[in-house]
């Protein structure tokens, strides 16, 4: 089942973002506050009885400049042993279906990296389209 995620996942989710993402800093207590009071991130997560299977982070973006928001997926992630079954896919789909209709969303990015073909294959299968774009990125201070 696909589903968004509440509160009372983040120890799953804890546990799922340490083998994608590897330690991040954050706590299970800091995962629950923010799937409780965060109205700019979806979470959406892949429940198999029970057992967190992946996960999709949105990020929803406002600005002046735009009549609508769009948002951005940050966070793609489906275990291994529950990959190749089609729930990356249908986590996106999720994802899509809630972010317009929650908060009107029309546009969805998301960036990867250059050499990760099986994700790039998942983004193209799910309805994207490669952009000629430059990513630049610079350490905030500390």
């Amino acid at each position: 089942m696909i589903r968004l995620a509440a509160p009372e996942d983040a120890g799953q989710l804890f546990g799922l973002n340490e083998r994608f993402n590897g330690p991040s800093g954050t706590t299970v207590e800091d995962m629950a506050r923010s799937l409780g009071d965060n109205p700019r991130e979806l979470v959406i997560v892949a429940d198999c009885e029970g057992t967190l299977a992946g996960f999709v982070c949105v990020q929803v973006k406002y600005s002046f400049c735009y009549e609508r928001p769009s948002a951005e997926i940050t966070e793609v992630f489906v275990d291994e042993e529950y990959r190749r079954a089609g729930l990356g896919r249908k986590l996106l789909e999720f994802a899509e279906r809630m972010a317009a209709e929650r908060f009107g969303v029309s546009e969805l990015t998301v960036l990867t990296g250059g050499d990760n073909f099986p994700a790039q294959g998942l983004y193209e299968a799910a309805g994207f389209e490669r952009e000629d774009e430059v990513l630049f990125f610079k350490e905030g201070r500390r």
